[in-house]
């Protein structure tokens, strides 16, 4: 069962996941989130880019947006799966230990990424 998401850093990003049949339904809700919550939306990546297995979008919120956002995607997203992680400025760690998802869980490409230290 895929971690639950918590509120327990100052930043955070959420990787909406999906594919040519969920894309227009991935843009709607990236845009909502957006113009509802004033977060960033990057781009809508129709291909795998870094970690991430499938087509997604990054939204960028902080702890104070934290419940709010969570809770809307939570109640949005339609099937769609979303990764959530904090944003602590290490990599490996925040799409690992930091994270979280909403619908299933997947395997990200974490090779990409060099341990600190």
């Amino acid at each position: 069962m895929p971690r639950r998401p918590e509120n327990l850093f100052a930043q955070y990003h959420a990787h909406v996941y999906f594919d040519a049949e969920t894309v227009a339904q991935a843009r709607a809700l990236c845009r909502l989130a957006g113009e509802r919550f004033g977060i960033r939306v990057g781009r809508m990546h129709e291909r795998p880019v870094g970690p991430h297995p499938h087509w997604s979008c990054q939204l960028a919120f902080d702890s104070t947006q934290f419940d709010g956002v969570i809770a809307w995607l939570h109640e949005n997203r339609n099937g769609l799966d979303i990764l959530v992680h904090g944003v602590t400025g290490d990599d490996l760690e925040d799409h690992t230990a930091h994270a979280s998802w909403l619908g299933k869980e997947s395997t990200l490409k974490l090779e990409m990424f060099s341990r600190r230290g």
